[in-house]
């Protein structure tokens, strides 16, 4: 199945490529002698009109033959106009361009037939406002967003690429809140996003996420009504009064109007089974129970009257070999404050952690085991990596983890979901063909290993791979090395496309086309060049399998 995968992906790459060249010379009139698939012996023909149509032995290729005046060649005076070389320079420029534009025009394609199955989305609804966010006292959990900047939207995602466009400018929500729609406006802040190759986005954010957090609680005095009735940290509230509770916000709502009436609370429990299977696995499971909550009446808020808070701000893990547990926290601890400023959230926590990596900083926060608060020094390790290009980076990670499972949302189709596809997919192609060219020049600065070039062999292997997985899958492979195989041919090397463009501008510049033997001596470099690169990338595939090929030869001679 791997060579068939194979071949059907590298086929079709070559096919679109050739159609391009060939569709173009048609359309100017020249006439095409041979279309063929690969090269070598032929192993179909179809004889058209005045075209030869076939399928060659070797599969890593293909050529459009058209009329030229050559020494091989014999051209009639009535097709004299229909010769390649009787096209003026711009036509010929665009027949050439026409077959590495095709392989950039055909992921769209692509990524096209896989976003038209992507569904069904997240509401446009506000789960979480992040604190000190620009969306923070602006925007509500639980707004539905109906539009943005004028435009409706009937996703999240859609929300979110609209912000994304405006960094640092106004932003206006047409919102529907407590039965009234409402027009909010939000000031997008500019968030920096660095990724691979040194590549740097731009994007704006107003700090809000979909999904509400579930009624995970936390349980921070052991004299409050919660923890008296026998609820505990981490606990997920499921029913209250019988009445179903699916958000932290629904449990909030629930007890709003309580003062003092006891009423019987449904949870559940997580419970870790280290070391299960005989040490195989870790697993998380449930305990069931029901408490009798009778909320303080005389509490001025919802945590001081029931003792329940979200979960957001404990500690739920902390390995024991992280700079944290040596500062002393340990998981159910409540954080309280960072470098002797309150903490409103996890998020703030980590952001905050985050901006300066490379200091220690002071941690305060109350000890689940005898809630008294304690305080601790840390500071983040800092991780080297290399990538698989070649280039080294610093990361640093933060190794304690809170547990705020989302509740779930109904999900909805999208309003316009071709719109959606031919937009997500254009998006995607426009991303992998700037990286495609950045690794480029990467690595003609040196800066990326000639050693993470690829041939046959790997290509052989990942559409096998992706292909086994599924259409999708494959299709998304075949679109990325179709974007790498337009921009290679795209370089100005003689014998490729773009070495005949570069021949083409400089006869737009001497008003004369190069004289012939120069023409014929930059090929055989060009060639030279080719098969050098070709080679590399064949001695690259066999380095990086080198063990298995030794073994599977092995196993032959037993």
């Amino acid at each position: 199945m791997d060579l068939l995968y194979f071949v059907i992906l590298v086929s079709s790459l070559i096919f679109v490529h050739e159609l391009g060249h060939f569709a173009v010379a048609k359309a100017f009139g020249v006439k095409v002698i041979t279309f063929s698939l690969g090269f070598g012996p032929k192993v179909l023909r179809l004889r058209g009109r005045e075209t030869e149509y076939c399928i060659s032995l070797l599969p890593l290729g293909g050529y459009v033959k058209m009329l030229e005046e050559t020494k091989t060649d014999i051209v009639m005076p009535e097709d004299r106009h229909r010769t390649f070389e009787s096209l003026t320079l711009y036509k010929r420029i665009l027949v050439v361009l026409a077959g590495p534009l095709m392989n950039l025009v055909f992921p769209v394609l692509l990524y096209f037939s896989v976003f038209m199955t992507d569904g069904p989305f997240l509401p446009p609804t506000v789960g979480v406002v992040l604190p000190n966010h620009p969306a923070d006292g602006k925007l509500f959990p639980g707004d539905r967003v109906m539009a943005v900047n004028g435009e409706e939207v009937g996703t999240f995602d859609e929300l979110k690429r609209i912000v994304a466009k405006n960094p640092g400018k106004p932003v206006r929500f047409k919102v529907f809140r407590d039965n009234k729609h409402l027009d909010v406006e939000v000031t997008a802040e500019e968030t920096v996003e660095r990724r691979e190759l040194d590549i740097v986005e731009r994007v704006g954010t107003v700090g809000i996420q979909p999904s509400a957090p579930a009624a995970v609680v936390g349980i921070a005095d052991t004299d409050s009504p919660a923890y008296r009735a026998g609820l505990r940290t981490f606990d997920v509230i499921t029913h209250v009064a019988g009445q179903p509770v699916r958000r932290y916000m629904d449990l909030e709502q629930s007890l709003r109007e309580n003062r003092g009436e006891t009423v019987p609370v449904t949870y559940l429990r997580p419970d870790v089974m280290s070391d299960a299977l005989g040490g195989a696995a870790d697993f998380g499971v449930y305990e069931t129970g029901v408490v009798a909550l009778t909320p303080d009446p005389n509490g001025t808020d919802f945590t001081s009257r029931t003792g329940v808070e979200l979960a957001d701000l404990y500690a739920a893990i902390v390995p024991e070999d992280s700079y944290l547990h040596k500062a002393g926290l340990r998981p159910g601890d409540k954080l309280l404050r960072l470098d002797d400023e309150a903490i409103p959230a996890w998020s703030t926590f980590r952001e905050r952690v985050l901006s300066a990596p490379d200091r220690p900083h002071r941690i305060d926060y109350l000890a689940a085991r005898d809630g008294r608060e304690r305080s601790g020094t840390f500071q983040m390790r800092r991780e080297d990596f290399t990538d698989e290009h070649g280039q080294t980076f610093a990361r640093y990670v933060l190794r304690v983890q809170h547990w705020i499972p989302l509740a779930p949302e109904d999900r909805v189709e999208h309003p316009t979901p071709l719109r959606y596809a031919f937009e997500k997919a254009v998006a995607e192609t426009k991303d992998v063909t700037r990286f495609v060219l950045l690794s480029m020049v990467r690595l003609a600065q040196g800066r990326i290993s000639l050693k993470s070039l690829s041939g046959p062999i790997t290509i052989y292997e990942v559409a096998g791979d992706e292909g086994r997985k599924g259409p999708d899958y494959f299709v998304w492979v075949m679109a990325l090395i179709s974007i790498n195989l337009g921009l290679l041919n795209l370089l100005p090397i003689p014998v490729l496309d773009g070495g005949h463009l570069m021949f083409f501008v400089i006869e737009g510049v001497m008003r004369r086309p190069l004289p012939l033997r120069v023409r014929e001596v930059a090929h055989i470099v060009g060639m030279a060049i080719l098969l050098g690169l070709m080679a590399l990338a064949f001695k690259n595939d066999v380095e990086r399998r080198w063990d298995v090929i030794v073994g599977q030869f092995r196993e032959l001679i037993g």
